[in-house]
């Protein structure tokens, strides 16, 4: 079930079944995370909680055959914002929870100054997972951190200081360059295997999102292009040893999602000139369209990774049903360059999914019995 990405730079031993990176929080990161907003827990007490259960989080991976080992992103309120809020000249604005059902507004970010990175952010999460793998079972560690686009995307020209940027190419260039800093440091400490987890090219398949953009002075023609070498520039110099994947969906707060729309309107810039190593992508409901953008695949390169196990629902996929799927997209693309998933993280944020915990798990084991049973056993 494991296999060498089809590349002739790459040669990192890529499983067959894979998940996005976010699992749900157990009751003691909740817990500790309460007791830290309340100022019952320091910042040591709350990192000796989530120690301890990543720790059990990684025997639970290795229990359902993942190889790709994840923290959980057990130390994050929002996939993004904990990464992002550590570049100099960003400010967060979290918009206070609501309701029964703890709800939110989504966090807006702006760029109010020059951007730099001052410190590494993922080394010593990555440092402590990498400790806890065991590379001889063929495992290594996933490190998923935002795409640099979720910096742009929804704020655009005007969530950024005119008096820091008054040319926008100065920004790419310099987010670009605070990626390139931060990716340096995980290659120099060993990381292999890196995802950007990026919703805001598949927001760009959306009919209201596009009209939302253009309504924000953004050229639909270019911006796509735009991001893909905004992300190219940000790997410009990562070490031939670390394959990059890239995670696309259309939204996942509470088993909800925020978008629609196949991947046609991007596939080809998605495809042909992103320089990524493997696309996990969302193809768990009609939402994200048909299997036929997967035909700009370059043959022989690159890996899709189906996402085709959903885990906003409780309710457990056929055997029958996701096979006959990976059948249909081996269609348009050859089955050795595919793979599967569940199609998004199952905590995006800390809320998480409208799942439970022994649902989770279900779901990841299905998916390691279905990539054993299509592509081999690993």
């Amino acid at each position: 079930m494991a296999f060498t990405l089809p590349s002739s730079t790459r040669q990192f031993a890529f499983n067959r079944a894979d998940h996005v990176g976010s699992f749900l929080r157990p009751a003691k990161v909740h817990e500790a995370r309460a007791a830290f907003k309340t100022g019952k827990l320091d910042t040591e007490g709350l990192r000796k909680v989530e120690d301890a259960e990543i720790s059990s989080l990684v025997e639970q991976e290795r229990a359902v055959g993942i190889k790709s080992i994840s923290d959980g992103e057990f130390r994050r309120e929002y996939f993004h914002l904990d990464f992002i809020e550590h570049i100099e000249g960003i400010k967060i604005t979290k918009n206070t929870l609501t309701g029964a059902k703890d709800e939110a507004t989504v966090p807006t970010i702006s760029v109010v100054g020059k951007l730099k990175h001052v410190k590494p952010i993922q080394l010593a999460d990555y440092l402590f997972l990498q400790e806890r793998i065991d590379p001889s079972k063929k495992e290594v560690v996933k490190v998923a951190i935002p795409s640099p686009t979720m910096v742009h995307f929804r704020g655009g020209r005007s969530s950024i200081d005119l008096a820091a940027y008054p040319n926008l190419d100065e920004f790419f260039e310099d987010l670009a360059a605070v990626y390139r800093q931060e990716i340096k440091i995980l290659a120099d400490a060993g990381c292999k295997f890196l995802q950007l987890d990026d919703t805001n090219l598949a927001y760009l398949c959306d009919l209201n999102m596009r009209e939302a953009a253009a309504g924000r002075g953004e050229d639909l023609n270019t911006l796509p292009r735009q991001y893909a070498q905004l992300i190219n520039s940000a790997l410009r110099d990562r070490p031939a040893g670390m394959t990059v994947g890239i995670h696309l969906c259309r939204g996942n707060f509470r088993s909800r999602h925020f978008a629609e729309g196949g991947y046609e309107p991007i596939a080809q810039v998605l495809f042909e000139l992103l320089d990524v190593d493997v696309y996990f992508l969302e193809f768990d409901t009609e939402r994200a369209g048909t299997f036929e953008p997967l035909r700009f695949l370059p043959k022989g390169q690159k890996v899709v990774v189906l996402g085709l196990v959903s885990s906003k629902v409780p309710q457990l996929e056929s055997k029958e049903f996701i096979k006959a799927r990976i059948a249909e997209a081996a269609k348009f693309a050859p089955l050795e360059q595919l793979a599967l998933s569940p199609q998004c993280g199952f905590s995006s944020t800390v809320h998480g999914n409208e799942i439970t915990i022994d649902d989770q798990w279900a779901k990841m084991k299905l998916v390691n019995e279905i990539a054993t049973e299509v592509w081999g056993p690993a």
